[in-house]
């Protein structure tokens, strides 16, 4: 049976604690995100040249892909400090006045899954990002009365898996949009090189690659199967991680040779065979699978849909030739008329 969520790219409480070591400090020692990178750090040294803040600049793209990293070597290469926040724990104006009015010249403010703020905030934000000011409300009832403080500039690094539920008003106030794209497995296999040196794990090439190989793109994923390969090698195979270990411990954790696991499985094989390939709008899929839709369409959905195994349509998810392949399953003369029809 698979682990619970271990191709789940959101961070556990192991991830957070052992990421803060394997997190690289500055651009030099990131991999991966080259354009992404070459522009930041073009961005970032004209700033420092004009020893200005750094544009506003919002990070979106799937998770575990390293936007908080990103946003953590911003602020260092600009030589500055950076302040965390997330979206659903800033409730109230006030609680992002106390935030940014504590923020030094160029510091950094971060917004994780800043698509969740609350409306009200989001809106005391927009004079804070483009005058660098906010209005503070004096008293209550028929005395109060509103007061506008200048703050230092700053520069607000927002990180967001969802760019389309992100307001224009907010959105348009970023300087610089960036997308973080999947990795390539010759980067994940860079990444767990590097990781392994930092984890003092034996690895060999060709068990970093297999690795690698079944990471979903994503280097979270690769850091925590990495971890999981180090148990069943030091129980197994005497501490050291090679092909066959690899394979072994993959196999343990249900991962298969394109690093879909069992829910990933389960949900074509919903898809094809309880609703004859789609389409299948999302709340039906959850509850046939058992799953909330919110984890599908954020940790599962992503990775089918890049694979090619689903299609989202307006209709619902439809189930690809590809699917079908993976799971040995023939389609019907009914599928292949749907399909033609799409």
């Amino acid at each position: 049976m698979t682990e619970i969520h271990i191709t789940d790219p959101t961070p556990f409480e192991e991830d957070i604690i052992i990421e803060k070591s394997l997190r690289p400090s500055k651009f030099d020692e990131f991999i991966g995100q080259k354009n992404l990178v070459e522009n930041l750090k073009l961005y970032i040294e004209a700033a420092n040249q004009r020893g200005e803040a750094l544009d506003h600049v919002l990070l979106f793209g799937p998770p575990g892909l390293g936007k908080t990293t990103l946003a953590s070597i911003i602020s260092k290469e600009l030589g500055s400090n950076i302040k965390h926040a997330s979206g659903p724990i800033v409730e109230k104006a006030g609680d992002l006045a106390g935030m940014i009015t504590n923020l030094a010249h160029r510091d950094v403010f971060f917004i994780d899954e800043i698509h969740r703020l609350n409306s009200n905030v989001e809106e005391y934000l927009y004079s804070a990002m483009e005058d660098f000011t906010i209005d503070i409300m004096i008293d209550k009832g028929p005395s109060a009365r509103s007061v506008q403080l200048n703050i230092d500039p700053f520069t607000l690094v927002g990180a967001t898996t969802r760019l389309g539920n992100l307001t224009s008003p907010l959105r348009d106030r970023f300087g610089v949009v960036l997308r973080v794209e999947y990795y390539k497995t010759e980067e994940l296999f860079h990444i767990i090189n590097r990781s392994s040196e930092i984890l003092e794990v034996e690895i060999d090439s060709e068990g970093a690659m297999e690795l690698a190989s079944r990471s979903r793109g994503t280097p979270r994923i690769a850091n925590r199967i990495l971890r999981r390969a180090r148990d069943y090698a030091e129980v197994k195979a005497k501490g050291k991680i090679n092909l066959d270990v690899a394979k072994a411990s993959l196999k343990k954790l249900g991962i298969d040779e394109i690093g879909l696991d069992e829910m990933d499985r389960k949900i074509l094989r919903v898809i094809i065979e309880q609703f004859s390939g789609g389409p299948v709008g999302l709340k039906s899929l959850a509850v046939a699978v058992g799953e909330d839709s919110t984890t599908i369409e954020d940790v599962y959905e992503p990775f089918l849909i890049k694979e090619g195994m689903i299609m989202r349509t307006s209709r619902g998810r439809l189930a690809q030739d590809s699917a079908y392949d993976l799971l040995g399953i023939q389609k019907t003369t009914d599928q292949k008329r749907l399909f033609n029809d799409k």
